[in-house]
């Protein structure tokens, strides 16, 4: 079954290194063998990695593909996101995904924005409409939320103020973005809500991610996962059929798209793609 009708994307961080650089481009053409609607870039805690986004973002434009910078409100100035955007606009890159995003570490203040929407706002209220806006989504609800309907709350907010379409912290379980989509959209927040995927590239540092944020892994997967201890090829077999088996649940549940945390890395992302039908066909 062919799901290439099913719009896909795919999200890389700012190398630190130059050979990081030089393997990213390799990357950025195997991955755009898939046709991805765009790649996304992350921008660091307090904008830390501004000018390695910038880079990451141009060398994605100049390959001939679309990239969406991550923008984030944090420590931000109003003057300084105008610049930011301006020097977006002049590359021709008018998708954003715009965040919170992170305080650096040791930094009391959040600068002139406390929260997303009020980036989203200002994003439309100074540049216009032709901006288009993602912002992320929790259906497990961000880890700093002590409420579930505060959250949400939150994420309607930012709909509101003017997002285009969201995409979701990565997840296992599929009700709970089912659940999600069904509360936003009661609440009017009518937007593609696109489901964010990570691979098992590596089980350990993603189990580290998913306890810092709150994330479920499903008992049998995280049993299963460990007790296969150092056996590299049987971690990637079960994950790939895991993540394959989520795919295929949100895209028959109406999903509007699959976004991919690559890690900059190419193998699993593509293997998933063949696998669900998004790739093209040879």
């Amino acid at each position: 079954m062919s799901n290439k009708s099913v719009p896909i994307s795919f999200e890389f961080f700012p190398p630190n290194t130059p050979v990081g650089d030089e393997k990213l481009k390799d990357v950025v053409q195997q991955l755009g063998a898939m046709q991805p609607e765009f790649f996304s870039v992350t921008y660091g805690a307090g904008g830390s990695t501004r000018e390695k986004t910038l880079n990451t973002v141009m060398a994605i434009a100049k390959a001939g593909f679309e990239a969406a910078p991550h923008l984030s409100c944090v420590g931000s100035t109003r003057e300084g996101l105008k610049d930011i955007l301006a020097t977006y606009r002049a590359q021709n890159i008018h998708r954003i995904v715009a965040l919170r995003g992170d305080l650096p570490s040791g930094t009391a203040t959040a600068g002139e924005f406390r929260y997303a929407a009020e980036l989203v706002r200002f994003i439309r209220e100074s540049q216009g409409a032709d901006w288009h806006i993602e912002v992320a989504a929790y259906p497990e609800y961000h880890p700093e939320q002590r409420y579930a309907k505060r959250d949400v709350q939150h994420y309607v907010d930012k709909v509101k103020a003017g997002a285009n379409s969201s995409i979701t912290q990565f997840f296992f379980n599929s009700d709970s973005y089912f659940h999600f989509v069904a509360e936003t959209k009661r609440l009017g927040a009518d937007v593609p809500v696109v489901p964010g995927i990570m691979p098992f590239h590596n089980y350990s540092k993603i189990a580290q991610f998913a306890a810092r944020d709150g994330i479920e892994i499903p008992r049998w997967v995280a049993l299963k996962m460990e007790g296969f201890m150092d056996d590299a090829a049987s971690i990637r077999a079960f994950g790939l059929d895991v993540v394959t088996e989520l795919c295929e649940r949100l895209i028959a549940g109406g999903a509007p798209g699959i976004h991919f945390y690559t890690m900059n890395q190419s193998a699993l992302t593509i293997e998933l793609c063949k696998r669900l039908g998004l790739a093209p066909k040879d």
